[in-house]
């Protein structure tokens, strides 16, 4: 679960966090996607790069809590 707004700056982020997931799956680079997608500012970038993903399960920590609640 991305937040939907940079902590920081407050720009909207969360609707590309699908996107960015799929592709750095995919095997891509994550500076490149994140130029893609306009994701240019240094404190977006950190809110993708920093956040919690197991690329081989394709699973989040949240999705590891949900099941006990």
């Amino acid at each position: 679960m991305i937040p939907v707004r940079c902590f920081t700056c407050g720009k909207v982020i969360g609707g590309d966090w699908e996107t960015f997931k799929t592709r750095i799956v995919g095997g891509d680079d994550p500076a490149t996607v994140l130029d893609e997608l306009g994701i240019d500012r240094v404190c977006c970038r950190r809110m993708f790069v920093s956040h919690p993903f197991d690329i081989e399960s394709d699973t989040e920590p949240v999705d590891e809590t949900i099941k006990y609640s």
